[in-house]
């Protein structure tokens, strides 16, 4: 490949992820867990198939399959997640599987794919090819597997006796305006827009402005390590863990708080203020071993704000077809900042990428001005609330309309 060949199949890749995450999300809602150990598995077929890429052509074909596949697993996930864990338990669930798993990718990531180099080569698979062909089949493996250990949803999962079943209704029920027993309500696409509220687009648009942001790491971090010395691969690899490591930590500890002090706004401000610092670095110093610590700064911040965006989201999403489209919304506009970092970290911009920091900068700082807004804008409904000047929504309406309210019943209480 040459010039732009490489963001051109990034950027094909991210849109079809993109399309894909409501479809497939409002998909399980209707089919069940088996739609996403489908996903998984069809994740680890293109993978295999990309081994055997032998044009331009070929990988774009497979960049398109691999975000069909891939696309609706992270809001899958989530949602499968939302139908067990009550809302003041979602976060921490979702901060430890979203904001610890990509950040131990980050740091081992290059090791394992450094290790599968140096095996010997497989029949006609050489060099790259051998890295997609063995975690290919890793995943496919995975996939295969999840068709047995993904639970379908509390009402018919086999994974739970009669008690434990009434158990998990019950205790989801305890935590909803109106009780439903499990309940689904029909898909509308009055609801699916009804999804769209203020909370899921700030939510979604900050999951954007962080997300370009751990794109364009993956750019920045490598040269920055690039500058500290002369390294072999593996020694390089090894200076691109600590970062990652100290992110995992972050991500549990302040996880965990928001889900003991029940806050939402509160730890994904003081990440963005950890962004922020290290943007700030980045952009106003040159020296190697300064850029490097701008890493643990950016990193650490970065690995909790994306899985706090979505829990809050989520957590402030009702009934469960506004839940479903809502856990694909905010993943899926978000990636439209993978999108952009693709084209703002330039090789032509390296190795400062002047232009992506800066970039950064601005958009860690504007997600967390509107964070505090969204913050008391919420605190503000919630007051009318308690005032009583929700109540009209209740007047004149069906017991179905009254169940497929959720968000908007005078009720229901957001969490801030």
């Amino acid at each position: 490949m040459s010039g732009f060949d490489y963001n051109i199949a990034l950027t094909i890749f991210y849109l079809f992820y993109i399309a894909i995450e409501i479809p497939s999300n409002l998909t399980l809602k209707r089919v069940g867990s088996m739609w996403l150990a489908g996903l998984v598995t069809s994740f680890g077929v293109v993978s295999i198939g990309t081994a055997f890429v032998k044009s331009y052509t070929g990988l774009i074909v497979t960049r398109v399959f691999l975000g069909l596949a891939e696309g609706g697993t992270l809001s899958g996930l989530t949602y499968i997640l939302s139908r067990y864990y009550r809302r003041s338990e979602l976060v921490l669930r979702i901060g430890i599987f979203f904001g610890v798993s990509p950040t131990l990718a980050g740091a081992f990531g290059g090791l394992l794919a450094s290790g599968i180099l140096s095996l010997p080569d497989i029949g006609m698979v050489k060099s790259w090819r051998k890295i997609f062909l063995v975690e290919g089949i890793i995943t496919t493996g995975f996939g295969l597997l999840c068709f047995l250990i993904i639970p379908a949803d509390p009402q018919h999962t086999r994974m739970l006796n009669e008690e434990e079943r009434s158990l998990a209704l019950a205790r989801i029920d305890a935590d909803q305006v109106v009780r439903t027993r499990g309940h689904k309500e029909r898909t509308s696409v009055k609801l699916v827009l009804r999804s769209f509220s203020l909370s899921t687009t700030i939510c979604a648009i900050c999951y954007l402005m962080v997300n370009i942001s751990f794109q364009g790491l993956s750019l920045f971090m490598p040269t920055v390590v690039a500058t500290l010395g002369h390294y072999t691969v593996v020694e390089s690899q090894l200076r691109t863990v600590p970062p990652y490591v100290s992110g995992a930590v972050w991500a549990i500890i302040f996880a965990y708080y928001s889900y003991r002090k029940k806050q939402r706004a509160v730890p994904i401000i003081l990440s963005g203020l950890l962004m922020i610092a290290g943007y700030g670095i980045a952009v106003g110093s040159k020296n190697s071993h300064a850029r490097y610590a701008a890493c643990f700064l950016m990193i650490t911040g970065g690995s909790l704000t994306g899985p706090l965006y979505l829990a809050w989201g989520t957590d402030n999403a009702a009934p469960d077809t506004v839940r479903a489209a809502t856990t694909a919304i905010i993943p899926g506009i978000g990636t439209f900042g993978s999108v952009i970092a693709v084209w703002t970290y330039l090789p032509a911009d390296a190795p400062n990428y002047h232009n992506g920091n800066s970039l950064n900068l601005a958009t860690s700082s504007t997600a967390c001005m509107l964070t505090f807004l969204c913050f008391l804008f919420l605190r503000w409904e919630n007051r009318k609330r308690d005032r009583g000047e929700r109540d009209y929504r209740l007047e004149g309406i069906s017991s179905e309309e009254v169940e497929q309210l959720g968000y908007l019943h005078p009720n229901f209480r957001f969490q801030t």
